[in-house]
């Protein structure tokens, strides 16, 4: 029996009304802010990312997807959301639009990593990108967004970390006063950050293991490192967030996963918070644009990961709208009527009524046990008698009650009685 691969699932209708749900708050909020939808490939050139992400990293060392083509061409599957957006920023000349281009998408990402909860190897990704600006003003605005986004979904207890990690000035000091500071303490390090400490050290700060959290509490701080330019931008952003009211806690070991970031970093947290626990995050990447063959271009962005985010819209019991549910189910007293049925089906449809016809050889109380369990509204019966008058028995399911009424009036009294009870 196959099954799905390792560390990928199925959507079911019974989880997707939790999907429809996170997405359709995700636009909406975009819509508010004037981010406008965008689509990119599920695979890029796999440099894309490997010189945008950077060696170093655990997604480019070891849990990219990348292929060769029939060309020959080396592909990598979506590993991120920024880059590619960044990618069709330069390729269609958006920078050509008026600053900053604000931009939405949703859709999967690939890395092969250890499955576990709110991990896995295809996980789905919404986020928003604003570029083509420096102002601070855009960091605390995309922040807002991501708290009123989490806001928006009913989730509760749940935190903001805030820092800055300087930019290409500033950043290489503080790199030398951290990799001293971890050199002591050589001996302790596991064996990832053995290696971080001379190909990646900002990622020393980040590593989950015990025993290297121990280091980094007492490691130096990048906010006394920082340049002046940085000073002022770090501290602008914390009062425009101030001002929009929105809480935030500064978190000096904060430094996100991919390497393009400068400056503004935040990360959004549950109130459980665990080593995957991270529900979405983002920051300044003034340099990325740059990296891909473009002018300077300064940007922001935040990404946010469903699966984790419904984990926790579940863990808080919190009352999800159901999917629509039919409107009308059409039933029928033996075979002779079913082309009747048909018929009333198809044009319930056109009149925009969510219908659904029975199928097969079920008897009236089989048809009326689906009808019910596919939670239909009303159901509508055709017989000899309703055939031989023209007219259908039409029943109310939550009210049981039943009346016989012309075909040539179902729609129009099928949507009357659905505008009132949405009254």
């Amino acid at each position: 029996m196959y099954k799905a691969p390792r560390g990928t699932s199925d959507i079911l209708p019974e989880e997707y009304a939790y999907w429809k749900y996170v997405e359709e708050k995700a636009a909406v909020l975009c819509h508010l802010y004037g981010y406008r939808p965008l689509n990119t490939p599920i695979f890029e050139d796999a440099q894309l990312f490997t010189k945008t992400v950077a060696s170093g990293t655990d997604i480019v060392d070891k849990e990219m997807y990348i292929f060769e083509d029939k060309s020959g061409q080396e592909l990598a599957l979506r590993a991120e959301g920024t880059a590619p957006v960044c990618r069709a920023y330069l390729e269609h000349g958006l920078f050509n639009l008026a600053q900053p281009v604000k931009l939405y998408y949703s859709g999967p990402a690939f890395r092969y990593e250890r499955p576990q909860s709110g991990r896995y190897r295809q996980h789905h990704q919404v986020g928003f990108e604003a570029l083509g600006e420096a102002d601070p003003a855009l960091d605390a605005e995309v922040i807002e967004m991501g708290w009123q986004f989490f806001r928006s979904l009913g989730l509760s207890g749940i935190s903001i970390q805030l820092n800055s990690i300087g930019c290409k000035l500033c950043r290489p000091g503080y790199l030398e006063v951290l990799k001293q500071h971890y050199s002591s303490y050589k001996d302790r390090l596991c064996p990832d950050c053995k290696a971080r400490l001379t190909r990646n050290p900002l990622r020393l700060l980040d590593c989950k293991k015990a025993s290297c959290q121990d280091i980094a509490k007492s490691a130096p701080k990048i906010p006394d490192y920082l340049c002046h330019e940085c000073q002022l931008h770090f501290q602008s952003v914390q009062n425009y967030l101030r001002t929009l009211r929105t809480p935030f806690q500064l978190n000096h070991r904060l430094v996100r996963g991919l390497d393009y970031y400068t400056r503004t970093v935040f990360e959004v947290e549950p109130p459980e918070k665990e080593g995957q626990s991270t529900l979405g995050g983002g920051g300044r990447y003034d340099d990325l644009i740059e990296a891909l063959g473009g002018k300077p271009t300064p940007a922001v962005g935040f990404a946010a990961g469903l699966e984790r985010i419904i984990l926790n819209l579940k863990g808080q019991h919190l009352d999800i709208p159901p999917l629509p549910q039919p409107d009308a189910f059409v039933a029928y007293l033996g075979q002779e009527f079913k082309i009747e049925a048909m018929k009333i089906a198809s044009e319930l449809r056109k009149a925009e009524i969510a219908t659904i016809m029975a199928t097969g050889d079920k008897s009236l109380k089989g048809q009326m046990r689906q009808a019910n369990s596919l939670g239909s509204t009303y159901v509508l019966i055709l017989g000899e008698q309703e055939s031989r008058n023209k007219n259908a028995t039409l029943r109310d399911m939550k009210s049981g009650e039943q009346q016989t009424i012309p075909v040539a009036e179902i729609a129009n009294i099928i949507k009357s009685r659905l505008h009132d009870s949405q009254k």
